[in-house]
Order: C-alpha cells, then sequence, then structure tokens
C-alpha cells in the first residue's frame, strides 16, 4: 500500500506530522510513505527515516494539468490531507486515490475528500500531533491507542549531515553550546529582546558558546541591539545557514531557546534541551504546540491573557523571568542532572 501524507505550510506544522507517518509504518510496515510538502520544509522532512519519498508541491503547483498524473502514476492507494489545501485535494480526486482522508470543517474536503473525520483544530483542545493522528481513523483506527505521553515512540528520525562555517564547535573544548532564535516571523508571541540579552550576560561566557539565529532580515532586527564587543562568546549567525546546516548545527548544540518556532520544534525531536517560550492561551498554548522531546522544558504564565489575542507585543510572555531560564539551563549542566 502507498499512503500519501500531505503536510504543506510551515516547519513545525511539518515536525508535529511526522508521529502521524511513525504510527503508518509501525502498524502498516509494508506501506510505502511519500510525504507531499513544500521547498522550504524538505529538509525538515528529510529527517525522517519512515518517509519514503519527498513530492514536492512548489514544482507540481506549476502545472496542476500534470499534477493529478505525476501523482496517479506512483499507485497511491490513501491521501491523507493533514493542512487542508482545494487545489491538493482536487488533484488527488483527479488522481482517482481510492481513499482521500480529510476533516469534516472544510467545505472543499465535502466536494474531493471521500473519508471524513469529524473534529476542528480551531476548537479543540488536544495536542496539534494528537490531532493529526486522528486522520488515521479511517486508515487502520489508531487514533485511540496513542497518546501524548508516548507520542515520542512513533518518531524515528536521524540528521544528514550538512556542514556549517567552521569553528563555532570544538570537541576539544568544554563548552556547552546555546542557541537562541529570538524572532519568530510573526508566528508566536515573542519573548523581546532585553529578555535575550539579559539571558547571554547571565550565562557564564567560560562555559558557554552562544549562538545567535535567524534569517538575515532578522538578524538587521536583533543585531545591533544583542552584540557587544565586550561579550566575546556570543556569535552572530543570521542569514548564514541554509536550513540543512541549521538543522546540524542544531544537533550539536545542546540548548535551544525560542518561542513556539520551527527550530523549538526540530531540537525538540533531535532530543536536545528545547526551551520553549510560550503564552498561555488558546490556541497558541503549549496544550497544543508543545515540542515533541525527551528534553523540553516549557516556561508559560499560568494565568489566561486576553491582551495575547489582540496584540503581538504581550507582556504575559516577557514577564517569564531570564534568570528561571538560565537557572534551568545551569541546573541541567550539573552532574547527574
Amino acid at each position: 500500500m502507498t499512503i500519501l501524507v500531505s503536510r504543506t505550510d510551515s516547519i513545525g506544522d511539518v515536525v508535529l506530522t511526522l508521529p502521524l507517518v511513525g504510527a503508518i509504518k509501525r502498524y502498516l510496515p509494508s506501506s510505502k510513505v511519500i510525504f507531499l510538502g513544500k521547498s522550504y520544509t524538505k529538509a525538515v522532512i528529510e529527517l525522517c527515516d519512515d518517509i519514503d519519498e519527498f513530492l514536492n508541491w512548489d514544482d507540481l503547483r506549476k502545472d496542476l494539468k500534470k499534477a493529478h498524473t505525476v501523482l496517479q502514476n506512483k499507485n497511491i492507494n490513501t491521501a491523507i490531507l493533514v493542512f487542508p489545501d482545494k487545489q491538493i485535494a482536487k488533484v488527488c480526486k483527479k488522481a482517482k486515490i481510492k481513499y482521500r482522508i480529510g476533516t469534516s470543517h472544510r467545505v472543499h474536503n465535502l466536494l474531493y475528500c471521500n473519508r471524513l473525520i469529524n473534529f476542528s483544530r480551531r476548537k479543540s483542545n488536544e495536542h496539534e500531533a494528537i490531532l493529526n493522528l486522528k486522520l488515521l481513523n479511517k486508515v487502520s483506527g489508531l487514533q485511540n491507542k496513542i497518546s501524548f505521553d508516548n507520542i515520542t515512540e512513533l518518531l524515528n528520525v536521524s540528521v544528514k549531515r550538512s556542514d556549517y562555517p567552521k569553528g563555532y564547535i570544538s570537541e576539544n573544548e568544554d563548552f556547552k553550546y546555546v542557541i537562541l532564535h529570538p524572532k519568530s516571523n510573526g508566528s508566536a508571541r515573542e519573548w523581546g529582546l532585553e529578555n535575550f540579552k539579559t539571558l547571554i550576560n547571565l550565562l557564564d561566557k567560560t562555559k558557554f558558546r552562544i549562538f545567535v539565529c535567524g534569517t538575515e532580515s532578522e538578524g538587521e532586527l536583533f543585531r545591533q541591539y544583542l552584540f557587544d564587543n565586550k561579550i566575546d562568546n556570543v556569535y552572530d549567525l543570521s542569514g548564514q545557514l541554509s536550513l540543512e546546516e541549521y538543522i546540524s548545527l542544531i544537533n550539536d548544540s545542546d540548548f535551544l531557546i525560542a518561542a513556539s518556532t520551527g527550530p523549538l520544534h526540530i531540537a525538540a525531536i533531535l532530543n536536545k534541551h528545547a526551551i520553549g517560550l510560550f503564552p498561555p492561551i488558546r490556541p497558541m498554548d503549549p496544550g497544543r504546540w508543545r515540542p515533541i522531546g525527551k528534553n523540553v522544558k516549557i516556561f508559560c504564565k499560568e494565568k489566561s491573557c486576553n491582551i495575547c489575542r489582540k496584540d503581538t507585543n504581550c507582556e504575559c510572555v516577557k514577564s517569564i523571568p531570564p534568570k528561571d531560564v538560565a537557572d534551568y539551563i545551569i541546573s541541567t549542566c550539573k552532574p547527574n542532572s
């Protein structure tokens, strides 16, 4: 059986779809899994050893008249449309894929899918990865066998190395390597540059080497504020790394601190210390978007915050004390911690 899994949105969303792929391989080990994604997330998709083939939607969508032929030639039995997309659903139907699974709350799914799952992500309190697994109910009834507590068992990932610029990490030096990812491109409530700068100053420069990462445009926003000529253990890598190189850097580092962003989710599945800074309100809270991994630490104010719903510049995340984050990092570096 060949199964198509379609998720064509952001990095974190793709990461939280990988347990679904793992469940398919666990319970249908002879199946072939094709993942339909975008160029932007290809490096993340290729981390998963349970994915047999990557199909690039950015290429297929250039000629929708031929796209259905490409899918038809793959002899796909089932398509799981994790991220709703009208064009993809239409192409899957035209390709005569026998089972086309989607949620019932999208009008176009009523037209193009023939196996519908009745739930709404917007109204749900469940974790994103658990919601994704519900889609398997129409394949093999797995949704009641997997809980969030054991979801890491479904991850089968490995890093295919892509070397980043030399000289930042040395096996001969006894440093702990910390990645800070201050910005989110508007996808999350941010901790604020002042908090990141305070955290930098709280970490002993003789024990920690710090990398500040992001896109070039993000670097322009934080570069002058975060970097001080007096601090020689902090390195600006914004705009310098491809996603493949960034993944390799994460794999070689010990900690990553960020809001709910793709790099945080990558660090988590690689079992790095992924420290997430979250607001307490649905649907942005960790109950929905907590990273998946064995070394995840969440900082989140307990009280609900109505300001977050209206304003990205919200104090509920910014009020998380940098000292609490620094104390956690330092505590994990102690023997037997």
